[in-house]
């Protein structure tokens, strides 16, 4: 579908990327303006629309290709040897962070994203990201060793006990971040809160700390 975008040289590509995920983020989708996009990219708005049909399908390529690179790296990086829960859920956390700092423009731009109300592109995001998060926690949660739990509990509910934690832990972080800057968040006071909880859970669940 984006195959006359795809086959430009990388450094148009790049700024007509960085362009668009400049003038959304500052601005969202519903107010992004094509003619700011165009002038920074130093293009013509023909081709823009040359290479994508609107501005709306360049919003959706441009989160689909952020979410792609970072999913990519991460994936990349993650030791899944690692088979106790959490402390994969912990590498897992540390790894984001290493990725918001060394693409705090691509992080700062899914934040907009998944804050974003215009109904244009709201539900197709939506439908996205449950997509991406359904084949991510299928990632992460393969091959556990679930004989790290005590005896006395269900196993699953254990599971979903920690997921659960971790994903209002992370929606709480989200919320601190909606109106900031993602390099301006300290990080490392937000790592040293999961620890907490993991720790918690860690003392509840766990054989060795029953």
């Amino acid at each position: 579908m984006f195959s006359k975008f795809l086959s430009l040289k990388r450094e148009k590509q790049d700024r007509i990327l960085n362009a668009a995920i400049k003038e959304f983020t500052q601005k969202g989708f519903k107010n992004a303006s094509t003619d700011k996009i165009v002038k920074d990219a130093n293009i013509s708005k023909g081709s823009l629309f040359h290479y994508f049909n609107n501005k709306k399908d360049l919003f959706l390529f441009l989160y689909d290709y952020s979410l792609e690179i970072l999913m990519d790296e991460f994936f990349g990086e993650i030791d899944l040897n690692e088979t106790d829960l959490l402390a994969r859920f912990r590498q897992l956390v540390l790894l984001k962070v290493e990725l918001v700092k060394k693409y705090p423009d691509m992080f700062d731009f899914i934040k907009v994203a998944y804050f974003e109300e215009s109904e244009d592109v709201k539900r197709e995001l939506e439908h996205r990201n449950k997509e991406k998060i359904a084949i991510s926690y299928e990632k992460v949660l393969e091959d556990i060793d679930v004989s790290k739990f005590r005896e006395d509990i269900d196993h699953k509910r254990a599971i979903n006990m920690v997921v659960w934690t971790l994903e209002g832990f992370s929606k709480q972080e989200q919320e601190k971040a909606r109106h900031v800057s993602l390099s301006e968040l300290h990080l490392e006071d937000m790592v040293a809160e999961m620890d907490y909880y993991l720790e918690l859970l860690r003392k509840c669940l766990y054989k060795e700390c029953s």
